[in-house]
């Protein structure tokens, strides 16, 4: 058996260089990050061979003096923090005193640097540990750092790395979350002397166009919202213009891109009723809060952090993203139909404010949209509206200026609903919107608390110890969630009333995901999520089915709800309702003026 006996230096570094940089893209995150805190207004960026053979970063920040080139080669040396209390209210992007010792440790590094009120530059050079002296050197200002053949003395993590092209789609993800998280910094980055980006200092909005395209900026709605120690701004995409993919996924917490469950969990919960179950939320948002109420001495590669309240920081950027979204439901089509021709889609302006709900009225499948005397409702929509003037073999309809959905045509196989507005033709799927009419206003009608069914017989299940200690510790949860239980031993559960709208649903699968989700996320947020899964399933088989005949009237009621109704462009499974063919789409499919 071996003696106990501290590590040499080297390897220390070594060992920490394989959590702080574990391919090129850390090096180069860490290296970016030095530079914005030293207060770079412009950074340069050379890479060869992925980032393997060469990572150059050239800044214009405030520079390095001669005397602390060595400490900032040498591990936990750092000019960020200096106590204890300092790591309570973090204010910059690095602070460990990790990065430039651990990619010393494990390339060839050399790093010139000059304060603005020196001189001339100074340059040291570490080979795999080895620090030089400094020397005088070329500079005009701040701080060049040059890393080559990253790895050559650690050949088995060396084997680990991909192909070039791969480390150099890794260093590319990292460059554009920093340039995204900083557009007041100009930035030029090239690999293999070909110049991939170049991007000047500019706001958040130019910087999001360069980088994400127009089709994120085309489809993205804004969202700015603020509360006392919390702001957050940004953009969200549309959630008709969602894709599979997760490449448009930015979020930042005090210009740091994070990676955190509860804000991923509260932009879940943003598109929860919007967003097909098939297509990812697409995003690039600023969260700005006090640093004291946030932790990001969690991780090395501080991509996590911890709130101090993390159910209001959850909240709060919930209803900020959902008021994003339903802010702009009617701007556009849910999924414009000119688009799929390869046409821009016409924005429609803003929907009118919230009208009446509509009456339940008949057997299931009945629409019940006030439209119980057709001929005076009729004439109630339309009034004394100047009618448009009469196409060959056509009706006359209303002036549509004021009805961004226009007013109803015909009915297509009981299922499409085929409308005429100031553009062209719009086709709703009129379950799906009606569905979704339903859903808001139900969302709207009911309070949080559920009221609650006793059960005749009680239903009891084993449950771990987890599961008993959250019913115990949350019964004033469970009981406004409309649940009943109570603890018949220390491993087993009695589930005696459900919410009432919920009685026939399985007790005890019920009972267990509401344990689960109270335990993980808290129980007012169990308590939303829970009551728009209820809503949404009780609208679905309210909302009026297909091949139920609608009267022109009817129609029409259900294209003025639907303007009235926020989040309108999708049902709620995330499905779209209408589309929009604009003339000139209709002039392309049948070749007129051609």
């Amino acid at each position: 058996m071996h003696a106990i006996r501290p590590l040499p230096d080297q390897l220390i570094n070594q060992i920490a260089a394989g959590e702080v940089v574990e391919r090129p893209a850390a090096a180069l995150k860490e290296l970016l990050e030095n530079s914005l805190d030293a207060g770079a207004t412009q950074i340069d960026i050379d890479l060869s061979g992925g980032g393997v053979k060469l990572i150059r970063v050239a800044d214009d920040g405030m520079g390095i003096d001669r005397e602390d080139l060595l400490f900032a080669v040498a591990r936990h040396a750092t000019s960020k923090i200096s106590s204890a209390s300092d790591l309570e209210a973090i204010g910059t992007l690095g602070f460990r005193g990790e990065a430039l010792a651990s990619i010393a440790a494990v390339s060839r590094l050399a790093l010139t640097s000059r304060s603005r009120d020196k001189p001339h530059a100074w340059r040291i050079e570490v080979d795999g540990g080895e620090v030089s002296v400094p020397q005088p050197a070329a500079l005009s200002s701040g701080t060049t750092v040059t890393v080559q053949e990253l790895y050559f003395n650690t050949p088995a993590r060396r084997k680990f790395l991909r192909t070039d092209a791969t480390e150099f789609g890794h260093c590319d993800e990292a460059f554009r979350r920093i340039a995204l998280s900083h557009p007041d910094t100009g930035f030029t980055m090239q690999h293999n002397a070909s110049v991939r980006y170049r991007l000047l200092a500019q706001g958040r909005r130019a910087r999001v166009d360069a980088l994400l395209g127009d089709d994120f900026a085309a489809h993205a709605a804004y969202v700015d919202e603020h509360a006392p120690g919390l702001s957050l701004a940004g953009w969200v995409v549309r959630p008709a213009y969602a894709t599979s993919a997760r490449d448009a996924q930015y979020l930042f917490v005090n210009g740091r891109f994070v990676r955190d469950r509860v804000l991923a969990h509260a932009l879940r919960e943003a598109y929860r009723d919007v967003l097909h179950h098939e297509r990812q939320p697409a995003y690039a948002l600023w969260l700005t809060i006090e640093p004291r109420i946030v932790d990001v001495n969690v991780h090395p590669t501080k991509a996590e952090v911890r709130f101090r309240d993390s159910g209001a920081v959850h909240q709060f950027v919930r209803h900020a993203v959902e008021k994003g979204l339903a802010s702009t439901a009617a701007e556009q089509p849910a999924v414009s139909a000119s688009e799929r021709l390869g046409v821009a889609a016409a924005r429609l302006p803003p929907i009118a404010s919230s009208q009446s709900w509509p009456r339940q009225t008949g057997a299931q499948g009945s629409m019940a949209l006030g439209a119980a005397e057709p001929a005076s409702f009729y004439a109630t929509l339309f009034g004394d509206r100047t009618p448009l003037p009469r196409q060959p073999d056509g009706p006359d309809l209303p002036n549509t200026g004021d009805h961004p959905l226009g007013f109803a045509l015909a009915q297509l196989h009981g299922v499409f609903v085929l409308a005429q507005n100031s553009d062209g033709l719009v086709l709703v799927d009129m379950h799906a919107a009606h569905e979704r009419i339903l859903y808001e206003r139900l969302k709207t009608a009911l309070d949080l608390a559920l009221p609650m069914q006793p059960l005749l017989v009680p239903v009891t299940f084993a449950a771990d110890p987890l599961d008993v200690a959250t019913a115990d510790e949350n019964s004033a949860v469970l009981s406004a969630l409309g649940f009943s239980m109570s603890i018949l031993g220390p491993s087993t559960l009695a589930v005696r009333g459900v919410p009432a709208l919920l009685v026939d649903a399985d007790a005890v699968a019920l009972a267990r995901a509401v344990l689960a989700d109270v335990r993980e996320y808290g129980g007012s947020r169990v308590l939303t999520a829970q009551r728009d899964d209820l809503l949404s399933t009780m609208a679905c088989h309210g909302a009026v089915r297909a091949n139920r005949s609608l009267t022109v009237p009817e129609m029409n009621a259900l294209l003025r709800e639907m303007e009235a109704t926020e989040r309108a462009g999708q049902c709620n499974h995330g499905r779209p309702t209408w589309y929009q063919l604009s003339l000139s789409d209709l002039d392309r499919l049948f070749m007129r003026g051609r």
